[in-house]
Protein backbone atom coordinates (compact mmCIF):
# COMPACT_ATOMS: atom_id res chain seq x y z
CA UNK A 1 0.00 0.00 0.00
CA UNK A 2 1.13 3.34 -0.92
CA UNK A 3 -0.05 6.73 0.68
CA UNK A 4 -0.41 9.85 -1.71
CA UNK A 5 1.22 13.10 -0.72
CA UNK A 6 -2.83 14.31 0.20
CA UNK A 7 -3.60 12.49 3.22
CA UNK A 8 -7.74 11.74 2.05
CA UNK A 9 -6.37 9.74 -1.04
CA UNK A 10 -4.27 6.65 -0.65
CA UNK A 11 -3.77 4.32 -3.30
CA UNK A 12 -3.34 0.44 -2.42
CA UNK A 13 -1.11 -2.51 -4.32
CA UNK A 14 -1.75 -5.93 -3.57
CA UNK A 15 1.51 -7.46 -3.67
CA UNK A 16 1.68 -11.51 -4.64
CA UNK A 17 4.80 -12.71 -1.95
CA UNK A 18 5.96 -15.85 -2.29
CA UNK A 19 7.51 -18.07 1.27
CA UNK A 20 10.85 -19.56 0.68
CA UNK A 21 11.77 -22.93 1.39
CA UNK A 22 13.77 -22.12 4.18
CA UNK A 23 10.56 -20.63 5.91
CA UNK A 24 7.88 -23.75 5.84
CA UNK A 25 7.44 -26.61 8.04
CA UNK A 26 9.68 -29.36 7.45
CA UNK A 27 7.01 -31.92 7.02
CA UNK A 28 5.02 -29.35 4.87
CA UNK A 29 3.71 -31.19 1.76
CA UNK A 30 3.77 -34.71 3.14
CA UNK A 31 0.82 -34.87 3.52
CA UNK A 32 -2.06 -35.14 0.89
CA UNK A 33 -5.61 -34.23 1.64
CA UNK A 34 -7.72 -36.59 3.25
CA UNK A 35 -9.89 -38.27 0.94
CA UNK A 36 -12.43 -41.34 1.52
CA UNK A 37 -9.65 -44.06 1.22
CA UNK A 38 -7.17 -42.60 4.12
CA UNK A 39 -10.24 -41.61 5.96
CA UNK A 40 -11.57 -45.50 6.07
CA UNK A 41 -8.23 -46.06 6.84
CA UNK A 42 -8.73 -44.32 10.10
CA UNK A 43 -11.42 -46.47 11.18
CA UNK A 44 -11.77 -49.67 12.97
CA UNK A 45 -14.07 -52.64 11.86
CA UNK A 46 -16.87 -50.89 14.47
CA UNK A 47 -16.16 -47.45 12.91
CA UNK A 48 -14.07 -46.20 16.04
CA UNK A 49 -10.92 -43.76 14.95
CA UNK A 50 -7.75 -45.13 15.36
CA UNK A 51 -4.55 -43.56 16.04
CA UNK A 52 -6.87 -39.83 16.24
CA UNK A 53 -2.93 -37.75 16.46
CA UNK A 54 -2.30 -38.98 13.41
CA UNK A 55 -5.67 -38.40 11.86
CA UNK A 56 -5.35 -34.67 13.17
CA UNK A 57 -2.00 -34.10 12.01
CA UNK A 58 -2.83 -35.86 8.96
CA UNK A 59 -5.95 -32.86 8.66
CA UNK A 60 -3.88 -30.03 9.79
CA UNK A 61 -1.09 -30.64 7.27
CA UNK A 62 -3.60 -31.55 4.21
CA UNK A 63 -6.99 -30.53 5.07
CA UNK A 64 -9.96 -32.76 4.14
CA UNK A 65 -11.61 -33.64 0.74
CA UNK A 66 -15.06 -31.78 0.41
CA UNK A 67 -16.44 -35.06 -0.22
CA UNK A 68 -16.16 -36.37 3.45
CA UNK A 69 -16.33 -33.06 5.32
CA UNK A 70 -20.10 -33.51 6.31
CA UNK A 71 -18.88 -37.54 7.87
CA UNK A 72 -15.12 -35.89 9.51
CA UNK A 73 -16.48 -31.95 10.84
CA UNK A 74 -18.52 -33.82 13.41
CA UNK A 75 -15.47 -35.40 15.16
CA UNK A 76 -13.53 -32.31 14.90
CA UNK A 77 -16.49 -30.66 16.45
CA UNK A 78 -16.93 -33.43 19.14
CA UNK A 79 -20.18 -34.15 18.50
CA UNK A 80 -18.80 -37.36 17.95
CA UNK A 81 -16.72 -38.77 19.81
CA UNK A 82 -13.54 -40.43 18.29
CA UNK A 83 -13.77 -43.41 20.53
CA UNK A 84 -17.45 -44.19 19.50
CA UNK A 85 -18.31 -46.99 16.83
CA UNK A 86 -21.28 -46.22 13.91
CA UNK A 87 -23.81 -47.51 16.33
CA UNK A 88 -23.51 -45.65 19.27
CA UNK A 89 -23.15 -42.43 16.80
CA UNK A 90 -26.62 -43.66 15.24
CA UNK A 91 -27.88 -43.54 19.08
CA UNK A 92 -26.45 -40.05 19.63
CA UNK A 93 -27.84 -38.90 16.58
CA UNK A 94 -31.24 -40.04 17.65
CA UNK A 95 -31.00 -38.59 21.20
CA UNK A 96 -30.00 -35.67 20.24
CA UNK A 97 -32.43 -35.14 17.44
CA UNK A 98 -34.71 -35.56 20.26
CA UNK A 99 -33.38 -33.45 22.17
CA UNK A 100 -33.04 -30.29 19.15
CA UNK A 101 -36.84 -30.56 19.11
CA UNK A 102 -37.19 -30.09 23.10
CA UNK A 103 -35.45 -27.24 22.39
CA UNK A 104 -36.92 -25.93 19.67
CA UNK A 105 -40.44 -26.71 21.16
CA UNK A 106 -39.20 -24.37 24.48
CA UNK A 107 -39.02 -21.59 22.12
CA UNK A 108 -42.03 -21.93 20.11
CA UNK A 109 -43.94 -22.06 23.28
CA UNK A 110 -42.76 -18.65 24.91
CA UNK A 111 -45.16 -16.90 26.44
CA UNK A 112 -46.23 -13.50 25.14
CA UNK A 113 -44.03 -11.39 26.66
CA UNK A 114 -41.07 -13.86 26.37
CA UNK A 115 -41.60 -13.52 22.85
CA UNK A 116 -41.78 -9.61 22.45
CA UNK A 117 -38.38 -9.61 24.54
CA UNK A 118 -36.62 -12.98 22.44
CA UNK A 119 -37.71 -11.43 19.27
CA UNK A 120 -35.97 -7.67 20.28
CA UNK A 121 -32.48 -8.89 21.58
CA UNK A 122 -32.28 -12.64 19.38
CA UNK A 123 -34.80 -12.82 16.55
CA UNK A 124 -34.70 -9.63 14.94
CA UNK A 125 -30.83 -9.70 14.53
CA UNK A 126 -30.99 -13.30 13.14
CA UNK A 127 -33.98 -12.69 10.62
CA UNK A 128 -31.99 -9.63 9.10
CA UNK A 129 -28.74 -11.66 9.28
CA UNK A 130 -29.37 -14.69 7.83
CA UNK A 131 -31.47 -13.86 4.01
CA UNK A 132 -27.64 -11.98 3.60
CA UNK A 133 -25.50 -14.87 4.82
CA UNK A 134 -23.64 -16.71 1.74
CA UNK A 135 -25.90 -16.14 -0.50
CA UNK A 136 -23.29 -16.74 -3.82
CA UNK A 137 -23.50 -20.36 -2.32
CA UNK A 138 -25.99 -22.64 -4.28
CA UNK A 139 -27.05 -24.05 -1.14
CA UNK A 140 -28.87 -20.84 0.29
CA UNK A 141 -29.26 -18.69 -2.93
CA UNK A 142 -32.95 -18.09 -4.51
CA UNK A 143 -36.03 -16.50 -2.49
CA UNK A 144 -38.22 -18.68 -0.14
CA UNK A 145 -34.66 -21.42 0.09
CA UNK A 146 -35.39 -23.97 2.92
CA UNK A 147 -31.88 -24.40 4.42
CA UNK A 148 -32.05 -20.60 4.83
CA UNK A 149 -34.77 -21.28 7.09
CA UNK A 150 -33.13 -23.96 8.63
CA UNK A 151 -30.05 -21.53 9.70
CA UNK A 152 -32.62 -19.35 11.11
CA UNK A 153 -33.99 -22.28 13.18
CA UNK A 154 -30.74 -23.12 14.29
CA UNK A 155 -29.54 -20.01 15.73
CA UNK A 156 -32.82 -19.11 17.37
CA UNK A 157 -32.42 -22.40 19.13
CA UNK A 158 -28.78 -22.01 19.92
CA UNK A 159 -29.89 -18.78 21.94
CA UNK A 160 -32.95 -20.73 23.82
CA UNK A 161 -30.23 -23.21 24.60
CA UNK A 162 -27.08 -21.22 25.38
CA UNK A 163 -28.94 -17.59 26.66
CA UNK A 164 -25.67 -16.63 28.59
CA UNK A 165 -24.31 -16.35 24.62
CA UNK A 166 -27.58 -15.88 23.13
CA UNK A 167 -26.92 -14.51 19.41
CA UNK A 168 -24.28 -11.75 18.02
CA UNK A 169 -23.81 -10.82 14.20
CA UNK A 170 -20.98 -13.40 12.85
CA UNK A 171 -22.85 -16.38 14.19
CA UNK A 172 -24.45 -16.78 10.64
CA UNK A 173 -21.37 -17.01 9.17
CA UNK A 174 -20.19 -19.85 11.35
CA UNK A 175 -22.99 -21.52 11.02
CA UNK A 176 -23.71 -21.79 7.27
CA UNK A 177 -20.49 -23.46 6.06
CA UNK A 178 -21.68 -26.26 8.54
CA UNK A 179 -25.13 -26.48 7.41
CA UNK A 180 -24.26 -26.54 4.18
CA UNK A 181 -21.57 -29.80 4.92
CA UNK A 182 -22.85 -31.43 7.43
CA UNK A 183 -26.86 -31.27 5.31
CA UNK A 184 -28.62 -32.42 8.66
CA UNK A 185 -30.35 -29.44 10.97
CA UNK A 186 -30.12 -31.13 14.38
CA UNK A 187 -26.99 -32.29 13.47
CA UNK A 188 -25.29 -28.80 12.73
CA UNK A 189 -27.15 -27.77 15.59
CA UNK A 190 -24.53 -30.15 17.87
CA UNK A 191 -21.64 -29.30 15.60
CA UNK A 192 -22.45 -25.35 16.17
CA UNK A 193 -22.59 -26.41 19.78
CA UNK A 194 -19.29 -27.94 19.90
CA UNK A 195 -17.74 -25.08 17.97
CA UNK A 196 -18.77 -22.74 20.66
CA UNK A 197 -18.23 -24.83 23.73
CA UNK A 198 -14.97 -26.78 22.91
CA UNK A 199 -12.86 -24.19 20.71
CA UNK A 200 -11.02 -20.95 21.77
CA UNK A 201 -10.72 -20.71 18.10
CA UNK A 202 -14.43 -18.66 18.48
CA UNK A 203 -14.11 -15.47 19.84
CA UNK A 204 -17.42 -14.48 21.34
CA UNK A 205 -17.70 -10.45 21.02
CA UNK A 206 -17.47 -10.04 24.91
CA UNK A 207 -14.54 -7.71 26.01
CA UNK A 208 -13.02 -10.21 28.45
CA UNK A 209 -12.59 -12.74 25.12
CA UNK A 210 -11.37 -10.68 23.04
CA UNK A 211 -9.22 -8.71 25.37
CA UNK A 212 -7.31 -12.62 26.01
CA UNK A 213 -7.11 -13.13 22.58
CA UNK A 214 -5.50 -9.77 21.45
CA UNK A 215 -2.97 -9.98 24.82
CA UNK A 216 -1.94 -13.48 23.38
CA UNK A 217 -1.26 -11.91 20.03
CA UNK A 218 0.41 -9.33 21.35
CA UNK A 219 2.88 -11.20 23.32
CA UNK A 220 3.39 -13.90 20.42
CA UNK A 221 3.74 -10.61 17.98
CA UNK A 222 6.30 -9.39 20.57
CA UNK A 223 8.27 -12.81 20.43
CA UNK A 224 8.17 -13.58 16.76
CA UNK A 225 7.56 -10.08 14.70
CA UNK A 226 9.53 -7.51 16.85
CA UNK A 227 9.37 -4.63 14.28
CA UNK A 228 5.49 -4.77 13.79
CA UNK A 229 4.88 -5.41 17.34
CA UNK A 230 6.99 -1.61 18.17
CA UNK A 231 5.77 -0.30 15.55
CA UNK A 232 1.98 -1.21 17.42
CA UNK A 233 3.46 0.25 20.35
CA UNK A 234 4.51 3.78 18.99
CA UNK A 235 0.92 4.12 18.55
CA UNK A 236 0.17 3.99 21.72
CA UNK A 237 -3.41 2.13 23.44
CA UNK A 238 -4.99 2.42 19.94
CA UNK A 239 -2.56 0.73 18.01
CA UNK A 240 -2.18 -2.03 20.71
CA UNK A 241 -6.05 -2.70 20.48
CA UNK A 242 -5.41 -3.89 16.99
CA UNK A 243 -8.50 -3.18 15.67
CA UNK A 244 -7.35 -4.79 12.15
CA UNK A 245 -7.64 -8.14 13.72
CA UNK A 246 -11.09 -7.80 15.41
CA UNK A 247 -12.92 -9.32 12.75
CA UNK A 248 -10.40 -12.16 11.91
CA UNK A 249 -10.67 -13.63 15.14
CA UNK A 250 -14.75 -12.90 15.41
CA UNK A 251 -15.57 -14.29 12.21
CA UNK A 252 -12.26 -16.94 12.02
CA UNK A 253 -11.11 -15.33 8.74
CA UNK A 254 -14.44 -15.86 6.75
CA UNK A 255 -14.22 -12.62 5.15
CA UNK A 256 -10.58 -12.34 4.63
CA UNK A 257 -10.33 -15.19 2.12
CA UNK A 258 -12.50 -17.38 -0.67
CA UNK A 259 -14.72 -20.18 1.45
CA UNK A 260 -12.75 -22.75 0.09
CA UNK A 261 -9.52 -20.92 1.83
CA UNK A 262 -11.28 -20.16 4.49
CA UNK A 263 -12.50 -23.67 5.00
CA UNK A 264 -8.91 -24.94 4.92
CA UNK A 265 -8.03 -22.72 7.76
CA UNK A 266 -10.70 -23.66 9.93
CA UNK A 267 -10.02 -27.55 9.62
CA UNK A 268 -6.40 -26.72 10.29
CA UNK A 269 -7.44 -24.66 13.60
CA UNK A 270 -10.09 -27.44 14.73
CA UNK A 271 -7.17 -29.91 14.33
CA UNK A 272 -5.97 -28.96 17.46
CA UNK A 273 -2.40 -30.15 16.27
CA UNK A 274 0.53 -28.88 18.71
CA UNK A 275 -1.89 -26.24 20.30
CA UNK A 276 -5.13 -24.99 20.61
CA UNK A 277 -4.45 -21.43 19.69
CA UNK A 278 -3.12 -21.79 15.87
CA UNK A 279 -5.34 -19.28 14.69
CA UNK A 280 -3.49 -17.06 16.32
CA UNK A 281 -0.29 -18.43 14.35
CA UNK A 282 -2.66 -17.63 11.26
CA UNK A 283 -2.39 -13.94 12.45
CA UNK A 284 0.85 -13.37 12.82
CA UNK A 285 1.18 -15.14 9.31
CA UNK A 286 -1.10 -12.26 7.99
CA UNK A 287 1.02 -9.76 9.68
CA UNK A 288 4.30 -11.37 8.45
CA UNK A 289 3.30 -11.54 4.64
CA UNK A 290 1.06 -8.72 4.42
CA UNK A 291 2.37 -6.36 7.20
CA UNK A 292 5.92 -4.52 5.28
CA UNK A 293 3.98 -1.62 4.29
CA UNK A 294 2.49 -1.10 7.65
CA UNK A 295 6.01 -0.55 8.98
CA UNK A 296 7.47 1.10 6.29
CA UNK A 297 5.42 3.50 5.72
CA UNK A 298 4.47 4.03 9.71
CA UNK A 299 1.12 3.86 9.29
CA UNK A 300 -1.38 5.22 11.82
CA UNK A 301 -4.12 2.91 13.14
CA UNK A 302 -6.83 3.75 10.92
CA UNK A 303 -4.67 3.66 7.92
CA UNK A 304 -3.47 0.18 9.42
CA UNK A 305 -6.86 -0.69 9.39
CA UNK A 306 -7.95 0.17 6.11
CA UNK A 307 -4.67 -1.73 4.50
CA UNK A 308 -5.57 -4.63 6.14
CA UNK A 309 -9.19 -3.94 5.13
CA UNK A 310 -8.33 -3.73 1.36
CA UNK A 311 -6.24 -7.52 1.93
CA UNK A 312 -9.73 -9.05 2.19
CA UNK A 313 -10.36 -11.78 -0.29
CA UNK A 314 -6.92 -10.79 -1.47
CA UNK A 315 -4.16 -12.65 0.80
CA UNK A 316 -3.57 -16.07 -0.28
CA UNK A 317 -4.66 -18.66 2.33
CA UNK A 318 -2.83 -21.30 1.04
CA UNK A 319 0.74 -19.45 1.87
CA UNK A 320 -1.00 -18.02 4.86
CA UNK A 321 -1.20 -21.56 5.93
CA UNK A 322 2.26 -22.68 5.41
CA UNK A 323 3.78 -19.49 6.88
CA UNK A 324 1.71 -19.90 10.08
CA UNK A 325 2.68 -23.92 10.45
CA UNK A 326 6.17 -22.75 10.11
CA UNK A 327 5.94 -20.21 12.74
CA UNK A 328 4.25 -22.91 15.11
CA UNK A 329 6.98 -24.94 14.11
CA UNK A 330 10.18 -22.63 15.17
CA UNK A 331 8.05 -21.28 17.99
CA UNK A 332 7.79 -25.35 19.59
CA UNK A 333 12.05 -25.15 18.89
CA UNK A 334 12.48 -22.56 21.53
CA UNK A 335 14.02 -23.51 24.30
CA UNK A 336 11.86 -21.50 26.68
CA UNK A 337 9.06 -19.45 26.30
CA UNK A 338 7.59 -16.38 28.40
CA UNK A 339 4.84 -17.46 30.66
CA UNK A 340 2.43 -14.88 29.04
CA UNK A 341 2.45 -17.91 26.19
CA UNK A 342 2.13 -20.34 28.39
CA UNK A 343 -0.92 -21.62 27.50
CA UNK A 344 0.12 -21.84 23.94
CA UNK A 345 2.08 -24.72 25.47
CA UNK A 346 -0.38 -26.51 26.87
CA UNK A 347 -1.71 -29.89 25.94
CA UNK A 348 -4.78 -30.09 24.30
CA UNK A 349 -4.39 -33.71 23.87
CA UNK A 350 -2.59 -36.90 23.32
CA UNK A 351 0.42 -36.77 21.32
CA UNK A 352 0.57 -33.46 21.11
CA UNK A 353 4.76 -32.57 21.97
CA UNK A 354 5.08 -35.64 19.88
CA UNK A 355 8.78 -35.39 19.97
CA UNK A 356 8.98 -35.48 23.91
CA UNK A 357 10.12 -31.87 23.66
CA UNK A 358 8.66 -29.69 26.18
CA UNK A 359 9.91 -26.40 26.87
CA UNK A 360 10.59 -24.29 29.55
CA UNK A 361 8.53 -21.62 30.75
CA UNK A 362 10.00 -18.27 31.60
CA UNK A 363 8.22 -15.66 34.07
CA UNK A 364 8.25 -12.09 32.67
CA UNK A 365 7.28 -10.89 35.87
CA UNK A 366 4.18 -8.34 33.74
CA UNK A 367 1.23 -9.73 35.77
CA UNK A 368 -1.48 -6.91 35.56
CA UNK A 369 -3.63 -7.26 39.29
CA UNK A 370 -1.35 -10.70 40.27
CA UNK A 371 0.42 -10.58 43.73
CA UNK A 372 2.43 -13.01 42.68
CA UNK A 373 4.54 -14.08 39.28
CA UNK A 374 2.57 -17.84 38.28
CA UNK A 375 6.31 -18.90 37.81
CA UNK A 376 9.02 -18.33 39.90
CA UNK A 377 12.04 -18.96 37.03
CA UNK A 378 12.67 -22.00 34.94
CA UNK A 379 9.57 -24.04 34.99
CA UNK A 380 8.55 -27.48 32.95
CA UNK A 381 4.95 -27.13 31.26
CA UNK A 382 3.08 -30.08 32.81
CA UNK A 383 2.89 -33.61 31.82
CA UNK A 384 -0.54 -34.73 29.89
CA UNK A 385 -0.70 -37.49 32.57
CA UNK A 386 0.88 -36.62 35.47
CA UNK A 387 0.15 -32.91 36.20
CA UNK A 388 1.86 -30.76 38.60
CA UNK A 389 2.65 -27.22 39.28
CA UNK A 390 5.46 -26.14 38.07
CA UNK A 391 8.37 -25.70 41.01
CA UNK A 392 8.95 -22.40 42.88
CA UNK A 393 12.64 -21.11 42.10
CA UNK A 394 14.88 -17.94 41.44
CA UNK A 395 14.02 -15.95 38.66
CA UNK A 396 16.35 -16.50 35.72
CA UNK A 397 17.64 -13.43 34.27
CA UNK A 398 16.34 -13.07 31.08
CA UNK A 399 17.84 -13.46 27.53
CA UNK A 400 16.31 -12.19 24.21
CA UNK A 401 14.70 -14.81 21.81
CA UNK A 402 15.86 -15.73 18.35
CA UNK A 403 13.30 -16.47 15.90
CA UNK A 404 13.40 -16.56 12.54
CA UNK A 405 11.46 -14.81 10.14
Amino acid sequence: MKVTDEKTCMRFSIRRPKLPSSETHPEESVYKRLDVTAWLGHLNELGQVEEEYKLRKAIFFGGIDMSIRGEVWPFLLRYYSHESTSEEREALRARKRKEYMEIQQKRLSMKPEERREFWRSVQFTVDKDVVRTDRSNQFFRGEGNPNVESMRRILLNYAVYNPAIGYSQGMSDLVAPILAEVLDESDTFWCFVGLMQNTIFVSSPRDEDMEKQLLYLRELLRLTHLRFYQHLVSLGEDGLQMLFCHRWLLLCFKREFPEAEALRIWEACWAHYQTDYFHLFICVAIVAIYGDDVIDQQLATDQMLLHFGNLAMHMNGDLVLRKARSLLYQFRLLPRVPCSLHDLCKLCGPGMWDSGYIPAVECSGHHVGSDGWPYGGMVETPSPKLPREGKKGPKMPREPFVFRR
